[in-house]
């Protein structure tokens, strides 16, 4: 008899246009392998006006491909104040009675896997898994309040931060299992002092990944025509994602600025958008740093054909203390699929770039650091290649064709 896996995640719900992402790749793989997966989510789209519209009804069904998603209806909201809060809340509280008209209505679960970003799913989880005698297994895809506080943007001795730690504590110990994207989960709870109150044999680990048929099919069909990708006088180093304060950007240039003094070849391709954008291209034109070409906003799907047509692809955010804990960025597994060197501008634990030798990585995110080992890794197109041979090797081992096998096997074992 197949098993009911319901997978809960607040924000999945752009995964219905989108047929992609972590949970829509993991339910593919699990309707492949005989499961029956129902992914539950929020009626609001992040960061968008979007909202399902429910009909007046605590919840409604929608279709993806073969993938059913439950909308949970929650109320408008945008940015990071009081009203993404109150969404918070009314997503937990909506999640209840959701949970059990559908139980009703097509059966319980089997097993029910509760995602984060924010605990409350956790929460919410663990307890209507116990009201239907059922399994949770809670994965933590960020850790609250570990990296709000590693950001700076809450004290780790404060009133809140002390009773958000009791709270991830308390998901911890009463979880059935728990996934952590990070390979050092289980150093986590050692260094948090839990270790003696938490089974570390339930901790487990399955990082993100990529589709790399799909990866492969959007290089090939949804090529982008660019002039300066394509100048092979140049050894293009692309960065694709956010230009925000978070991404500290400001560093990279600041690298950039040391490498034209040495080799004029070395140029940066940056591809994506944010508030930041419009300073750090004034920026480059007042200190006359020639090497940065800001691309712009790109469709996701032409992603893939520029991380291909790369010298090497740099993977750069601002370093926290959450690092040694390991990596697990979406864009990473692109990295890796797109069988290109890649240039990490931090260090980090438990380092898929060191295990299988596909790039090369900063001991200090300082502008010397960063300048040097861009220089040394532009300075051997062959050894390149090979790196670059290894990162492709490499992705196939975080497909999620073989992610949800580990998953099969914790939802077997639980």
């Amino acid at each position: 008899m197949k098993k009911n896996i319901w997978i809960w995640n607040h924000y999945a719900t752009n995964m219905i246009e989108d047929k992609a992402g972590r949970h829509y790749w993991l339910a593919e793989n699990l309707i492949v392998n005989g499961y029956n997966p129902t992914i539950f989510c929020a009626s609001t789209l992040h960061n968008t006006d979007g909202n399902i519209d429910t009909e007046g009804n605590i919840f409604t069904k929608e279709e993806s491909g073969d993938v059913p998603f439950v909308i949970v209806k929650t109320p408008k909201y945008s940015g990071n104040g009081k009203k993404r809060i109150i969404n918070m809340i009314s997503f937990y509280k909506n999640l209840f009675p959701t949970a059990k008209k559908y139980a009703n209505e097509h059966g319980k679960p089997d097993v029910i896997l509760a995602s984060s970003v924010h605990p409350l799913t956790l929460v919410a989880g663990i307890k209507m898994a116990k009201k239907l005698g059922v399994p949770c297994i809670c994965e933590v895809r960020d850790l609250w309040p570990e990296s709000i506080v590693a950001y700076g943007s809450l004290k780790k001795n404060s009133v809140v931060a002390k009773i958000l730690y009791l709270g991830e504590k308390w998901i911890y110990r009463n979880a059935d299992s728990v996934i952590m994207t990070w390979e050092g989960g289980k150093q986590y709870i050692i260094d948090q002092g839990w270790d003696n109150q938490i089974d570390l044999n339930k901790i487990q680990h399955i990082s993100n990944g990529v589709i790399i048929d799909s990866f492969d099919k959007n290089s090939q069909y949804n090529k982008i025509l660019d002039s300066d990708l394509e100048d092979k006088n140049y050894k293009n180093l692309v960065y694709a994602g956010s230009i925000r304060r978070v991404n500290n950007l400001g560093l990279l240039l600041d690298a950039a600025k040391i490498i034209q003094e040495y080799d004029k070849k070395v140029r940066f391709l940056i591809y994506g958008s944010g508030d930041e954008k419009e300073m750090l291209e004034n920026r480059c034109k007042e200190e006359g740093i020639s090497n940065v070409i800001f691309k712009g906003r790109v469709d996701k799907k032409m992603v893939p054909s520029i991380l291909t047509r790369s010298y090497a692809n740099i993977l750069h955010n601002s370093s926290t203390s959450l690092d040694k804990y390991g990596q697990s960025q979406n864009k990473f597994f692109e990295y890796l699929a797109a069988g290109r060197l890649i240039i990490q501008t931090y260090t980090t634990g438990y380092s898929i770039l060191e295990k299988y030798n596909c790039g090369v990585s900063a001991i200090k995110q300082q502008p010397k650091d960063i300048a040097e080992i861009i220089l040394e890794a532009c300075k051997d197109n062959e050894k390149a290649e090979q790196v670059g041979a290894n990162a492709r090797k490499a992705a196939y081992e975080f497909d999620f064709a073989n992610l949800t096998k580990k998953l099969i096997e914790i939802i077997e074992n639980v």
